[in-house]
């Protein structure tokens, strides 16, 4: 039985939505009443095969290349904070901050253009997590790590695609853009990036013509990349631009804003001696495992992790996580510094979107663990460690953050609402940038076999 979710003014199927821009001036998430989830999509999304067809014939040509993107609001490192996010909450921030604890949700590859059974399906595994006893394992947001509408990014797919299925997240939403959020299709004349800067980069909380009549408000980001900032962990979203393979950050044709961004980011970072968790997230991933996408697609991005890594080298911060989606499926790497420091790289792209497998054909799947990369640069080694590889698996990351730690799990969502049980994940001490025990939170056990104990004694 599915999870019901929360209604709000609907435009019936195959009627026009409002066209007018609403500025609510509060952010609104949720709807507050509950319907079933939809079966159908409002719009068939239609083949998007010549697209593709076009788009292969101009690769062969080498005609595509990265696309520039508008400059963000806020200077060389825009900044956006949760109690922004909030609407300036400041007591919500206290309340994080004295729990000693915050919890959010990420992934990636979530926009399904078959229909809407696989999106709400994690959609609604997601929105059983607000659903705790102990109120500082509640999720404050979900980070979206790009590709939320296929196959471009067309504003007439994010009601199906994006509104509907998160019409019951209590939380905000925010998002890097994938290569799909800013493709162009050789068909169209749409403008790279426009339906993703208005739904997700608004100066103020509006509600789009994009939501269809539902209310969440669109996201207040500086621009398609920015530090996020709230209690115990800093996040340094990028865009990796539209190409398939590989990411890109920079390059003649898009520009340096973006190296110039880290450094300026990662140099706030040392000169504040900022102690908790910091993390990067992009859409394309720096590694993925052999056979991770469609006909060779979905590789990894060894330039643009060069970049990143020169700049993590030259300033002498790193991270303490790196994020990424793109490939439709959950990998896990563990890449060990020469200094001892180990990060974890995940990959998290099913929350939606076409899973697929990491063998093809009869070629068995891949043993892990196993070592993917020997010592090089900066790099001890590359560890693959963990996957998740099915047609039908999708799931999503359940991400905590101490002052002492932080954690990253991977839930399928396939358990549904009435399991808690993550299966993976990882844990990184803060201090010593290594792999540990995470230390789990008391969640009343202990209290409640004491009182039992007592009665029985009584």
């Amino acid at each position: 039985m599915a999870a019901r979710r929360p209604s709000g003014p609907r435009t019936p199927a195959g009627k026009a939505a409002n066209n007018a821009t609403r500025e609510i001036g509060r952010p609104v998430f949720a709807q507050p009443e509950p319907t079933e989830d939809p079966t159908t999509f409002r719009i068939k999304h239609p083949s998007d095969r010549e697209a593709y067809r076009e788009i292969d014939e101009l690769n062969k040509e080498h005609k595509i290349h990265p696309l520039p993107f508008p400059v963000p609001r806020g200077g060389v490192e825009p900044r956006l904070t949760l109690e922004q996010v909030f609407g300036g909450n400041g007591s919500a921030i206290d309340t994080i901050t004295k729990a000693g604890q915050i919890v959010f949700h990420a992934g990636g590859d979530c926009g399904s253009t078959s229909g809407p059974r696989t999106q709400n399906e994690v959609t609604d595994k997601l929105v059983s997590d607000f659903q705790e006893e102990i109120g500082k394992e509640v999720p404050q947001f979900c980070l979206l790590l790009g590709d939320i509408v296929y196959s471009f990014g067309e504003a007439q797919f994010y009601f199906d695609q994006f509104y509907e299925p998160y019409r019951n997240y209590p939380a905000p939403i925010l998002a890097v853009a994938g290569n799909h959020d800013g493709m162009v299709s050789p068909e169209t004349h749409a403008v790279s990036l426009a339906a993703f800067l208005r739904n997700f980069c608004a100066e103020k909380f509006i509600v789009t013509p994009d939501a269809g009549g539902l209310s969440r408000t669109a996201q207040i980001q500086p621009g398609v990349f920015f530090t996020f900032e709230a209690p115990f962990v800093r996040i340094l979203a990028i865009y990796s631009n539209t190409l398939e393979d590989p990411g890109v950050i920079a390059d003649p044709n898009i520009g340096d804003s973006q190296l110039k961004y880290l450094r300026t980011a990662l140099t706030r970072v040392k000169s504040e001696g900022y102690k908790g968790a910091l993390i990067i997230a992009n859409h394309h991933p720096p590694y993925v495992g052999s056979g991770s996408g469609h006909a060779g697609r979905h590789g990894g991005s060894p330039e643009m992790l060069a970049q990143i890594d020169d700049l993590c080298k030259a300033v002498g911060v790193w991270p303490h996580a790196f994020l990424s989606g793109h490939a439709h499926n959950y990998q896990r790497f563990t890449r060990t510094l020469k200094d001892g420091s180990e990060i974890p790289y995940i990959v998290c792209g099913n929350m939606g979107h076409n899973a697929t497998r990491l063998n093809r054909g009869t070629t068995p799947p891949p043993r892990v663990p196993q070592v993917i990369e020997k010592a090089s640069g900066e790099t001890a080694k590359v560890v693959f460690e963990r996957y998740d590889a099915d047609r039908e698996h999708f799931g999503y990351l359940r991400v905590v953050v101490t002052s002492a730690q932080l954690r990253v799990e991977y839930h399928p969502a396939s358990d549904g609402a009435h399991a808690k049980t993550p299966d993976d994940s990882v844990t990184v001490d803060l201090k010593t940038r290594k792999r540990t025990q995470f230390m789990p939170n008391d969640l009343g056990w202990p209290e409640r076999a004491h009182r039992l104990r007592e009665l029985r004694v009584g």
